[in-house]
């Protein structure tokens, strides 16, 4: 993928995404000091219009792992969302894109540390359609990898470093012909894919790992359960689960910005319900996927709206 014209927004002004250079010491490269958020806007050809889905909610937890990591924002969560939506205007996308704000400690030095170093921002947008195929339920394992610890570093700030958890998780499940790997956290207990969080439907009835299991507190996992319960009148049961309820579940899918939602076909080799997407895990895909191309005017507060009524800044 050629970004070198892309317009991205880094050192506090919109340049070209091939002006935006960090050096080969930067902090951030070295030791993952670093945090991120990843944003979905989805391209509506009808309307004209591209939709960027629950932006301030994305702003909001960088903004705690910001802190978290002892770092500090440069514009408030308002100003980092005009920002966005120039930048896409700027772009004139008209496709579906993924945008990834970012903050890192920036000095170009040796030292582990995360006081008495500068930090930087950067916001680059890409086009983006999937992540994972939206066709097909996943075969999924449970990986050797456990989840990290809170104990080691903080699950509720998503931080560049903690992310080779995460890929660990990932190759290992491919290269051993899955689809995606799920995580179980320290004393053994189901906590997320590798990028995503994991929901299972029992007897009618939402189960997902409660935060004290060292997930990622999702945007779109707390999407979904405001959509089950006000449109499928479904309960979410936030809470530990077992390695063997997982092979028991009527239904699975994985949540995340990236993914949307994705059904889960098997894991370990066992089929989950008919293999693929479940009554409960398609009727939420469906509503979902109508929320994000702007059909559903209850959510319209989920969305903003890049081109109706933007202008370009000089």
């Amino acid at each position: 993928m050629d970004l070198s014209a892309t317009t991205v927004y880094a050192d506090g002004r919109f340049q070209r995404y091939d002006e935006a250079k960090v050096g080969l010491l930067t902090h951030g490269l070295q030791y993952g000091t670093g945090c991120f958020e990843g944003i979905r806007g989805y391209w509506s050809p009808e309307e004209r219009e591209l939709f960027l889905i629950l932006l301030r909610d994305h702003f909001e937890r960088l903004t705690t792992s910001a802190k978290i990591l002892t770092m500090e924002l440069p514009h408030t969560v308002d100003e980092l969302a005009e920002i966005t939506v120039e930048l896409c205007l700027r772009n004139r996308y008209e496709t579906h894109v993924y945008v990834r704000p970012f903050c890192y400690k920036a000095a170009e030095d040796v030292g582990v540390r995360l006081h008495n170093v500068p930090d930087a921002f950067a916001i680059v947008p890409i086009p983006f359609v999937h992540y994972i195929d939206p066709n097909r339920a996943l075969d999924v394992c449970v990986s050797s990898w456990r989840r990290a610890d809170d104990t080691m570093a903080p699950p509720r700030a998503k931080i560049t470093g903690l992310y080779v958890n995460s890929a660990l998780a990932k190759s290992e499940a491919v290269q051993n012909g899955y689809d995606e790997a799920i995580l179980l956290s320290h004393d053994g207990h189901v906590a997320e894919g590798s990028a995503e969080n994991i929901f299972l439907i029992r007897r009618g009835v939402l189960y997902t790992p409660d935060p004290s299991q060292n997930v990622l507190e999702g945007v779109t996992r707390r999407a979904i359960m405001d959509i089950a319960r006000e449109e499928l009148g479904v309960a979410t049961v936030e809470r530990s689960i077992d390695r063997g309820e997982l092979y028991a579940a009527d239904e699975a899918f994985f949540t995340g910005t990236a993914v949307g939602i994705c059904p889960i076909g098997s894991i370990d080799r066992r089929r989950i319900g008919d293999g693929g997407a479940g009554p409960i895990t398609q009727q939420l895909r469906t509503f979902y996927d109508r929320i994000v191309m702007g059909e559903e005017p209850r959510y319209e507060s989920w969305l903003t709206r890049t081109y109706a009524g933007a202008k370009v800044s000089a």
